[in-house]
């Protein structure tokens, strides 16, 4: 990424300028140019969405039999996820070779074969164009030159691969095997939760006034919780002074912040900080009501994989979370509520209720729908000033508290390698 034409001055300390499209040292200052600079998008796409990096794209269920497909995103790119005739799940770009429309319309579906309404040239199930209308042209005049090779011609094709579930995509042959990519001690959480067949409950698609990298900086923020979200601290689901802690991967790309089930005593830490609005009550208390399902004291565990992956377990309710850019200001958050195939009906009924938690509208979540807005807007003018990353010290390691900043720092870890910035 060319940063050699910008000239204007960045503070970074006292008494000290940056060149604005610089960086200083370390992890613990992002300029806020990498937010709103259309040039940092373009190259956001071209290096990480289109680079070596593993980019979720659907689930395994949404495509169960030959046929079935799902449409879906790769940063601006269209996808389109099948399953080939030999079973195998495949994805390609959505774009027709001929003029470059969508090849598929609908989100998802079952087809024999897939073909474009612009000029009807078809494609297999793997994306490989097949045939062109009129290619011999009509009456001994016009069609295809004799020696138009049609295997040359088609949407670009992706690497994939599937874990617990989820389908994963890149369009480059550089990026390492999954587990490679997220590490040992993140996927060993990954598997903690998607541990048997899922099924969907649910899916919606939320429209946030910000820059993806809010969101997945906000994702990996492991200390807002028990401040802006006083849902948390009004009914004593989570504080910093209970366990837990957040996990890193050594190359920054994965996270996985986790709380511990405990009681909660009345901490000082908190005092003068938020008030825990005493005397408010759930008019349905069964909303809190939720059941130990995974063998272990953590209540809590939200997860991330570089660029656009998110992984929610609050209580009883499990989701999915896809990130597409739309703009250096807006973006598109996909969710998925999940459950799994041999739910009982109470813990079924229990997984919708407390779906509630997370989302636009949620009593948990909703803040972090607006927040990022207030960044994009407070950052309106200040393109030469830089935040601040410093919570928990300037490394990006695994760390015994959430009251670190240490995965954000993973996060900009990460973009930061694939930008070569």
């Amino acid at each position: 990424m060319d940063q050699t034409t910008r000239e204007s001055p960045a503070r970074d300390e006292p008494g000290h300028t940056l060149t604005t499209g610089a960086w200083p040292p370390g992890l613990t200052r992002v300029p806020y140019w990498v937010y709103r600079d259309e040039a940092v998008a373009r190259a956001e796409q071209a290096r990480i969405f289109e680079g070596p990096a593993w980019h979720f794209l659907c689930l395994e269920i949404d495509v169960p039999e030959v046929g079935d497909y799902r449409t879906t995103m790769l940063g601006a790119m269209p996808v389109v996820v099948a399953r080939a005739e030999t079973g195998e799940i495949v994805a390609f770009e959505n774009r027709c070779a001929h003029r470059g429309a969508l090849i598929c319309l609908d989100d998802g579906g079952r087809v024999k074969d897939f073909h474009c309404v612009y000029h009807a040239w078809r494609y297999d199930l793997r994306g490989n164009l097949t045939s062109i209308a009129f290619r011999r042209g009509v009456n001994g005049q016009g069609g295809m030159p004799a020696d138009f090779d049609m295997a040359r011609h088609g949407p670009r094709k992706l690497r994939v691969t599937v874990v617990c579930g989820l389908v994963f995509g890149t369009l480059s042959e550089e990026t390492p095997s999954f587990e490679a990519y997220v590490g040992a001690d993140v996927m060993a959480r990954l598997r903690r939760v998607l541990h048997k067949k899922l099924e969907v409950i649910g899916r919606f698609t939320q429209e946030l006034p910000c820059n993806w990298k809010l969101y997945m900086e906000n994702v990996r923020d492991t200390y807002h919780a028990s401040l802006l979200h006083t849902f948390f601290t009004t009914f004593r689901i989570t504080r910093l002074s209970q366990g837990g802690g957040v996990m890193v991967s050594p190359n920054g790309v994965a996270h996985a912040s986790t709380t511990l089930a405990a009681a909660i005593a009345p901490d000082s830490a908190y005092a003068g900080i938020r008030s825990d609005n005493q005397g408010l009550q759930l008019r349905e208390p069964g909303f809190m009501q939720s059941v130990q399902e995974f063998n272990d004291n953590i209540t809590l565990q939200i997860l991330s994989v570089y660029p656009g992956f998110i992984l929610q377990q609050i209580h009883n309710a499990l989701a999915v979370r896809q990130i597409v850019p739309l703009s250096v200001d807006r973006m598109d958050l996909n969710w998925t509520y999940l459950g799994f195939a041999d739910d009982t009906p109470e813990l079924r009924a229990m997984r919708l209720k407390q779906g509630n938690l997370a989302g636009p509208a949620g009593f948990v979540s909703m803040e972090d729908g607006a927040v990022g807005g207030f960044v994009q807007r407070g950052i309106a003018a200040a393109e030469q000033e830089q935040a601040v990353v410093e919570m928990g010290g300037g490394s990006a390691e695994t760390a015994e508290t959430r009251a670190t900043e240490a995965s954000v720092r993973g996060f900009w870890k990460a973009w930061r390698a694939q930008m070569g910035v």
